[in-house]
């Protein structure tokens, strides 16, 4: 997010034509966690509470892998750097684009505002989460996007009251909501909208950090 006390704007980008999974769609960027993204060293992780409510109804020990991947699919896919100086001894070949600007991730800043699963019977299916982050906590220049893939064309930052005039897929349009609500807070939420579709049931839960029992 940035103009948080302002304008407030997200950074967005458009899929192809072609893709396989949402085309067209304006979107958040993200994608999928690597296999090697839980052994990415995080000098500066999530905070705790962001932590404990990833990691309620989740595998544990998922939320730094999440982090990891967050900071590499925004690299990836906008140039955006959300990091520190330092050097790596042996960086990841995913993440050699990144070593080589000189930072490491840091994973601090990043507040943890929503979670969904896609319903049954879509050709694809996701158990995403998703992260907020303020602009100022780049060490890059956030109107920079020279560094990006090709994944994402029109990288911009969009004002959220017009945002309703974009192409965005339906949990989009509901994470944004939440967003938006949260535009004027730079705390961490007491708890967090989790959207779960299952063979069974679409259910709109809280995930409030609190351990689960047996």
């Amino acid at each position: 997010m940035r103009n948080r006390g302002g304008s407030p704007r997200v950074l967005m980008g458009q899929r192809g034509a072609s893709a396989a999974f949402m085309p067209n769609k304006f979107v958040f960027p993200g994608g999928a966690v690597d296999a090697g993204d839980a052994d990415i060293p995080l000098p500066k992780a999530l905070s705790s509470a962001c932590r404990d409510r990833i990691e309620e109804q989740s595998r544990p020990g998922l939320s730094g892998a999440l982090a990891a991947a967050a900071v590499r699919e925004l690299w990836e896919e906008t140039g955006q750097i959300l990091g520190t100086r330092g050097n790596w001894a042996a960086p990841p070949p995913d993440w050699r684009g990144f070593a080589d600007t000189g930072h490491v991730p840091d994973a601090s800043n990043l507040r943890f505002v929503f979670r969904a699963i896609t319903p049954p019977g879509r050709p694809r299916r996701f158990d995403a989460r998703f992260f907020l982050v303020d602009a100022e906590a780049l060490a890059s220049d956030p109107d920079d996007f020279s560094a990006a893939s090709d994944e994402l064309s029109h990288l911009q930052w969009i004002a959220l009251d017009e945002i309703r005039h974009f192409d965005l897929p339906f949990i989009t349009e509901v994470v944004l909501a939440e967003v938006a609500a949260r535009a004027g807070q730079d705390n961490t939420p007491e708890s967090v909208p989790f959207f779960r579709n299952d063979d069974e049931e679409s259910l709109f839960l809280r995930l409030h950090g609190r351990a689960m029992r047996e």
